[in-house]
């Protein structure tokens, strides 16, 4: 079964999210310092602690969502199948074990799923901010999700309308 593309806009504004683990949410909050006259012109969202921290020390309105360990990361994940993020900045530490580092992979595979731009450092994140696409349109194209799911219900239930012709007669 090939898979059907759908073309998607990422707007001019952008729905950014912002996380960082522990120990790498100073340098995030002076990454969201030293960018702030860009991030102020997107809706900012954040996972718990990160996203009050970043409030508290830019003045920047970021939506929190719940802590990154308590299911944040997995809430900001379901906004990106939602179509409601369009960009990840996740500054994450590499050096420390994390308890919710399931719902992080997760969340790294749904960005890369959906083809989320998504920098998990500051260099990334500082070519991304500085792209000439972060303050216009960009278009790219992910698998059409529900019309894969509408072939793979024809094809695993290849009988269907057999069985619906025989509850007719």
């Amino acid at each position: 079964m090939e898979n059907k593309m759908v073309r998607l806009e990422i707007k001019a504004i952008k729905n950014i999210a912002l996380i960082a683990h522990d120990a790498k949410k100073g340098e995030l909050i002076r990454w969201c310092q030293d960018n702030y006259a860009v991030l102020r012109r997107h809706n900012l969202f954040g996972t718990g602690t990160t996203s009050a921290m970043i409030r508290e020390n830019t003045g920047l309105n970021v939506h929190g969502f719940n802590s990154g360990p308590l299911g944040g990361d997995l809430q900001i994940g379901a906004k990106i199948v939602e179509g409601a993020i369009d960009f990840v900045v996740f500054f994450a530490d590499p050096l420390t074990a994390a308890p919710h580092d399931p719902d992080v992979k997760a969340l790294l595979r749904i960005a890369q799923l959906y083809d989320i731009p998504m920098a998990n450092n500051k260099s990334s994140a500082d070519f991304m901010i500085t792209s000439s696409y972060i303050d216009t349109s960009y278009y790219h194209e992910v698998i059409d999700y529900a019309y894969n799911i509408k072939a793979r219900v024809e094809l695993l239930n290849p009988d269907k309308d057999k069985d619906e012709t025989s509850k007719t007669k």
